[in-house]
Parts: C-alpha cells; structure tokens; sequence
C-alpha cells in the first residue's frame, strides 16, 4: 500500500496527539505552572504550562512552510514559549496564560495540521527545508523537518510532562 508522505507524518502526529491528551488527565490547573516538588525538593524541569505552550508554536509554522493558512498566535505566546525562553517556575501563576487556553491553542493548531498534512502533495514535502543552519543540515527537506516537529519533537516534550506526571504523584497517563 502506497502512503503519501503527508499521510505518513500525520499519522505520527495523530499518535502524539493523543498522548498529549491522555498526560492531562488529572493535571490540577494550578500545578500546571509549577514545577515538579517531589519531596518537597523542586525539579527544575519543564511543565505542562510551557510544554504545551512550547508545541502550540509550531502548528503554524508547520501550516506556513507547507502552504496553509495557521491561526494566530496569541499575544505573549512567542515571548514565554519559544525556544530561546526559558520554563520558569510561575508559583504567582501571572507568568503563563491559563492551561485550558494554552491546551486550546495547542489542539487547534495541530489538529489543523494534521488534516492540512494529509492533503499536501510529496512534492511540497520533497522541497528543500528553508531553515539555515543545524536544522537544515539536520532535516533537508520540508518533509524531514515536519516529520521531527509531529513525531520526534513533541514526542521528546511529551516525555517530560510523563516524568514530570510522574514527580506530582499522578503517575502513568
């Protein structure tokens, strides 16, 4: 059976979709900012508030570089969530917007993203990756680079809001 690249990036974004739902189960909104303190000894380690934040944003660049339109990003969303900032412990909760609106944005873009996946040509995923620097060198094609931010890249993120899960005492999602 022939699968089009874009069916092939989407079915691992559906997977990882699906993890990020089930790790919310039973995440209290004001842990959601906070990090882990097992012990009463806190764990200087992303949480659910910036990881989901940190995903949102690349639903559209994802959109964009494949030909899509993308929703807007909230206002201070780039600012606190990109890959230059850094998770911060936000035990005042006046850092980070609230979980359900950065989990909102998260499931909208990324649904978006899926179906937009799923309707792209090879031939757009088979174009050079525009990026500069190690992330050309790393993923050469649009194709290989979207591959990493629905699989390999949230999966990565994903894997720390599992430990940090696991550091709350809500264990296995």
């Amino acid at each position: 059976m022939s699968r089009s690249l874009g069916n092939v990036i989407a079915d691992s974004l559906q997977l990882s979709l699906g993890y990020a739902e089930r790790l919310l189960k039973n995440v209290p909104a004001d842990r959601a900012g906070r990090f882990a303190a097992p012990g009463g000894v806190i764990v200087e380690s992303n949480h659910p508030a910036f990881i989901y934040g940190h995903l949102s944003l690349y639903a559209p660049k994802i959109l964009r570089l494949i030909g899509h339109p993308a929703p807007p990003i909230p206002d201070g969303f780039e600012l606190v969530f990109s890959k230059d900032a850094k998770c911060v412990d936000d035990a005042d909760g006046d850092l980070y917007p609230p979980l359900d609106q950065v989990v909102a944005f998260f499931l909208e873009g990324h649904r978006m993203t899926m179906g937009a996946l799923r309707s792209t040509p090879d031939t757009t995923f088979d174009q050079p990756n525009p990026a500069e620097g190690r992330m050309k060198e790393l993923f050469p094609t649009i194709g290989s680079a979207q591959a990493f931010y629905c699989g390999g890249h949230m999966m990565m993120h994903l894997g720390q809001l599992s430990a940090w899960r696991r550091m709350e005492g809500l264990g296995a999602a």
